[in-house]
């Protein structure tokens, strides 16, 4: 069996929240990930649902902010939060940007190096997560969904878009929805992924939903007050590129919230429900 070590536990709306890591083949390194269990988990096993994280994130900030227990307990689905990177890999650099390097794998596989021996976040989500979560707790492998925040919008809508077999159901709140055409996607892709444009393509949801698309409707949820909406998340562009290939698509912009995991919170059972009505 896979090693995995319990750092703490705590007990929730019935259920129980853990705090995990263990040794990463993919990410040659220790990598850690929070696991809400539901208390429908006792009795039979449940569907999963992960969620990424956002820049600066580590594997607590949704289960300490978000409120999502409650409604994981209440619709019987199991949490998944995995950490936002690898850490401590002894990369120079690596801990010099908020926006890159520690806390900002961008849900990428790194084909430069130094990053390239670490940075996998990609194929640690969509592989070698899944399959240990699978060893270890009980889920039905084949419900699974995905959804995100920010830079983990961004990473969920293309897990699940490059793999639809694998989810059932994608949303997110705030995404980077056409990081190449901002910033922080720049900035990270050409770090990661190097010059040739062409490969960034793989990892940019406005480019994927028009060659792969999606095969059920994509919840996503912006406020108008985020300060990164107009220069970073572009959700336009990604409306434009759905309705370019009539992607089913629920964009729902909500006046006045912010960036902010209290916007999150404001809505994170339509999310949760949005997943469980996919996995019924």
């Amino acid at each position: 069996m896979t090693q995995l070590n319990l750092i703490c536990e705590y007990k929730s709306f019935g259920g129980k929240l853990g705090f995990f890591c263990h040794p990463s083949s993919t990410c040659n390194g220790e990598m850690r990930f929070a696991v809400y269990q539901p208390p429908q988990a006792t009795q039979k096993p449940v569907p999963v649902l992960y969620f990424l994280s956002g820049l600066t994130c580590t594997e607590e900030n949704f289960m300490v902010k978000s409120g999502a227990q409650q409604y994981a307990a209440k619709y019987g689905l199991m949490l998944v939060a995995p950490d936002t990177s690898p850490r401590k890999t002894g990369i120079p650099g690596e801990d010099d940007d908020w926006d890159f390097g520690t806390g900002a794998g961008f849900y990428v596989d790194a084909t430069v190096e130094p990053w390239a021996s670490h940075y996998r976040m990609y194929s640690y989500v969509v592989q070698e997560l899944p399959a240990l979560i699978a060893e270890y707790f009980p889920v039905q492998l084949e419900k699974q969904g995905i959804f995100g925040h920010s830079m983990g919008g961004h990473g969920a809508l293309v897990c699940a878009m490059r793999n639809p077999n694998l989810y059932k159901s994608v949303s997110a709140f705030s995404p980077i929805t056409a990081p190449i055409r901002c910033p922080w996607g720049q900035k990270a892709f050409s770090r990661y992924l190097g010059e040739n444009k062409e490969s960034w393509r793989a990892y940019d949801a406005s480019e994927l939903v028009k060659e792969v698309g999606y095969h059920s409707s994509i919840l996503i949820d912006q406020g108008t007050a985020d300060k990164f909406l107009s220069q970073q998340l572009l959700p336009e562009v990604f409306e434009q590129a759905c309705a370019a290939v009539n992607q089913p698509l629920k964009l729902r912009y909500q006046d006045g919230y912010d960036h902010s995991y209290y916007f999150i919170a404001s809505f994170i059972e339509d999310h949760i429900r949005h997943h469980a009505l996919s996995m019924n």
